[in-house]
C-alpha cells in the first residue's frame, strides 16, 4: 500500500464515526460541524455552512467516482478508488474537489480577518481534527515554506495536497 493509499485509509476510518464501514453524507456533515464547533462557530452559521457545503460538494464527487448516488453510501473500497483517483490527479483533480474545504477552514481558522492563517489558527485547527497543539505548530514550520509566517488558502491546499500524495511528512489527520 503506498502512502497516498494508507492516508486514505486513515481518513476514511476517521470519517467512518460509526463504524459502519461505509460513508455517508451525514459522515462529512458531521467532521465539518466539528471542526465548525471547536472554532466556537455553529455548523449553521455562515462560515460553518461554508465548510459544510464544501464537505457536501466533496462527498458528492466522490460519490460520483465511486458509481454510487449522492446519497452514497460509499464503501472502503469504493472511497480508496475514488479518492484515490483525486489525489493521483494532482492539482489539477485535487484542488477542485479539496478547495472549497480549505476555503472554508480558512474562513473557520483565520480569527483575525486577514484572509491567511498563522501558527496559532493553523494549530488550531489540527487541535479540532485531533492533532496535538504542539505537533500543529511543528507541522506549520515545516508547511510554511516561505517563512511568512501565515499560510493562504492556495498553500494551504497545497500542504493537504502534499500530505495526500506522500511528499509532506506531518501530521494533518489526528
Amino acid at each position: 500500500m503506498t502512502i497516498a493509499q494508507e492516508r486514505l485509509a486513515k481518513r476514511f476510518d476517521k470519517w467512518d464515526v460509526n463504524g459502519d464501514g461505509v460513508l455517508e453524507p451525514s459522515d462529512f456533515i458531521t467532521e465539518a460541524a466539528n471542526i465548525a464547533n471547536a472554532f466556537g462557530e455553529t455548523p449553521d452559521s455562515a462560515k460553518g455552512a461554508q465548510l459544510r457545503d464544501g464537505f457536501i460538494a466533496m462527498f458528492k464527487t466522490l460519490a460520483d467516482k465511486a458509481g454510487v448516488g449522492a446519497q452514497g453510501p460509499i464503501n472502503r473500497e469504493q472511497f480508496l478508488q475514488a479518492a484515490g483517483e483525486v489525489v493521483d490527479g494532482g492539482a489539477a483533480t485535487f484542488n477542485p474537489v479539496l478547495g472549497p474545504v480549505t476555503k472554508g477552514i480558512v474562513a473557520l481558522a483565520d480569527k483575525n480577518n486577514d484572509g491567511v492563517i498563522d501558527e496559532a489558527e493553523f494549530a488550531a485547527w489540527l487541535k479540532a481534527v485531533g492533532v496535538d497543539e504542539q505537533e500543529g505548530r511543528a507541522a506549520f514550520q515545516q508547511i510554511d515554506a516561505d517563512k511568512s509566517g501565515t499560510l493562504s488558502e492556495a498553500e494551504l491546499l497545497d500542504a493537504v495536497r502534499q500530505f495526500h500524495t506522500g511528499e509532506l511528512h506531518v501530521e494533518l489527520l489526528g
